[in-house]
């Protein structure tokens, strides 16, 4: 016996639209757009990638240095989110750095992201004389250490202030450039590594000055070649940060190179890797 319900059953499945190629192709879609929002998540809430492109804040930190930069510690403002979206005003979650951060944060009147050392909160007061940095009063110790020597590469060059002279060795075929440098240890035992390149710097007398409300004072570790609080908009510094300004703590360094990769090489990426800078912290000796 024949069943026409099942023959009509067969040829009606057989003239049904193809939806799979629809159905593939939606979850595509979904996996994507997924994609993009944990991603667009992570680097607003989380973490977020950033790269050094200049000396200002040497020894701790090199040109093509990589860094995990922590977003949650100081709270949440609109430069904490790519492209600025959502955009709003003031902070949320707002919490003080310590002296002693290294923070990445947007200058207060270019479209730039900075990196520099948290030297003052708000109400310290803050000097520098001869070269000194004086906190709410207090020098702050300094000690002399012995020159300190910077391997020479394709994006580090031996790079110092006039009238400084570039002072270079070279062991077992590397060429090194040398800084005289001291080690600052901020109230709470914070203690880093800092360039003085000439006895009479730009910036080596300075204040006193009191830090505002809702703003932090930054200084770079390269104290002679760095644009930092100790210079206003006109100077080309940035003068005193509005903590809305802050995108957040750099934590360690992921990645350097020495300048010497090429994209179109991939090989190279890893023979211009200094390795020993991956891992390095930003409190205490410079590594």
């Amino acid at each position: 016996m024949r069943w026409p319900f099942l023959r009509g059953g067969r040829h009606d499945a057989a003239n049904l639209p193809d939806e799979k190629p629809k159905e593939e192709g939606g979850s595509l879609l979904r996996f994507i757009v997924t994609l993009v929002l944990l991603a667009w998540a992570l680097r607003s809430f989380i973490v977020a990638p950033f790269s050094i492109p200049s000396g200002s804040m040497l020894p701790t930190l090199y040109i093509g240095d990589y860094l995990a930069v922590a977003k949650w510690p100081y709270g949440y403002s609109r430069y904490s989110f790519p492209f600025g979206f959502p955009s709003y005003d003031g902070r949320v979650f707002s919490n003080l750095p310590a002296r002693g951060d290294v923070v990445v944060f947007r200058h207060p009147s270019e479209d730039a992201d900075l990196i520099k050392r948290v030297i003052g909160l708000p109400g310290d007061t803050i000097e520098v004389r001869g070269g000194d940095l004086i906190l709410n009063g207090k020098p702050i110790p300094r000690q002399a250490m012995r020159p300190y020597a910077m391997p020479i590469s394709a994006n580090s060059p031996c790079k110092v202030v006039p009238p400084a002279t570039p002072v270079v060795s070279v062991v077992r075929g590397q060429p090194y450039c040398t800084y005289a440098a001291h080690r600052e240890t901020l109230p709470g035992g914070v203690g880093f590594t800092v360039f003085d390149q000439v006895d009479d710097g730009p910036a080596d007398d300075f204040g006193p000055v009191k830090v505002p409300a809702d703003h932090i004072f930054l200084m770079g570790d390269n104290r002679d070649d760095s644009l930092d609080s100790r210079f206003g908009a006109a100077e080309g510094g940035i003068g005193m940060v509005p903590m809305e300004n802050l995108i957040g703590r750099a934590v360690f360094t992921f990645w350097s190179t020495d300048g010497s990769a090429s994209y179109g090489k991939p090989w190279t990426w890893f023979t211009a890797l200094r390795g020993t800078r991956i891992g390095n912290g930003y409190k205490g000796e410079a590594e």
